[in-house]
């Protein structure tokens, strides 16, 4: 049996990726636990697209979606990052693993505990240390990032991400209403200020009422267009299908249009958590 130690990390959008990576490498055996219709906007960089496609290649690295969790724990054992769908983290008391690391970065605990594994660590805030897991680790951009959180909790969410070439709440872009997204555009275009990139088509078509409340027919709804925010280039974009809510996060623009390269790599932030991770794990004793 290879002597590889398991870590069950819970999500695989992009900063998680960056974890599952840096583990991987290190000599870790590695599951990832996603939902059945991940969310991830930079998806060129996010293992949870294999919950689609089967597999995801990341830089150097490729996941694979994994249908048991004994498919899972092989992959894992042989070096193969593994993403199983067990939202709830069902899995996790089947596979003994050394350490259990939440990192779906949902601003709030969605049902991590020390119990889970003789070790746990938690990415960004809802989690305090030392109560819902052994240690944080800071995810806000900044002198902290990636510093490692013993007793109390990372900084609270701000919702301003953090700011590239004086662009900051503009690099991120909201859905306007409720709907089926419909790209216009693909991660890596390079997008004009005002460019349509994006469809949202009503769900159902509305109910149109009478005075006395009966239903008087069906009034269809147009698509609303989703504009870009600013010239730069689409570093990511929900996949095309998905339902969104209002409000919901749906694309991310970087004004450095040179930047194309890193619509495929894994961001400076989420090589400095991972680091965080990496440090946290070996401080506690959990080695490769």
């Amino acid at each position: 049996m290879d002597g590889r130690t398991l870590v069950v990390v819970r999500g695989a959008g992009d900063l998680a990726t960056g974890t599952i990576v840096k583990l991987v490498k290190c000599g870790y055996a590695v599951i990832a636990l996603e939902t059945e219709a991940p969310a991830a906007i930079r998806r060129t960089v996010a293992f949870s697209e294999a919950v689609y496609a089967g597999k995801q290649q990341v830089e150097d690295v490729c996941a694979v979606c994994a249908q048991t969790p004994q498919e899972a724990y092989t992959l894992a054992k042989q070096g193969t990052p593994a993403i199983l769908v067990d939202p709830e983290g069902d899995s996790i008391r089947q596979l003994h693993p050394a350490a259990v690391v939440d990192a779906i970065l949902a601003k709030r605990n969605l049902g991590t505990d020390r119990a889970m594994a003789p070790f746990t660590a938690a990415l960004g805030p809802g989690f305090t240390a030392g109560v819902d897991v052994d240690v944080v680790i800071e995810t806000k951009r900044g002198h902290d990032l990636g510093r490692l959180i013993y007793e109390g909790e990372a900084a609270a969410n701000t919702g301003v991400p953090g700011m590239i070439t004086g662009y900051g709440a503009e690099r991120v872009i909201h859905a306007p209403v409720k709907g089926i997204l419909r790209a216009c555009a693909r991660i890596a275009d390079t997008v004009e200020k005002g460019t349509v990139i994006a469809m949202i088509e009503p769900e159902r078509d509305t109910e149109i009422r009478g005075g006395d409340g009966s239903i008087r027919g069906l009034q269809t709804l147009e698509a609303v267009p989703v504009h870009a925010s600013l010239t730069g280039l689409l570093r990511g974009l929900i996949r095309d299908g998905y339902p969104v809510t209002e409000g919901m996060k749906i694309a991310d623009i970087d004004p450095r249009a040179e930047e194309y390269d890193n619509c495929f790599k894994i961001s400076d932030k989420a090589r400095c958590i991972a680091g965080g991770v990496l440090e946290a794990l070996l401080h506690a004793g959990v080695r490769p």
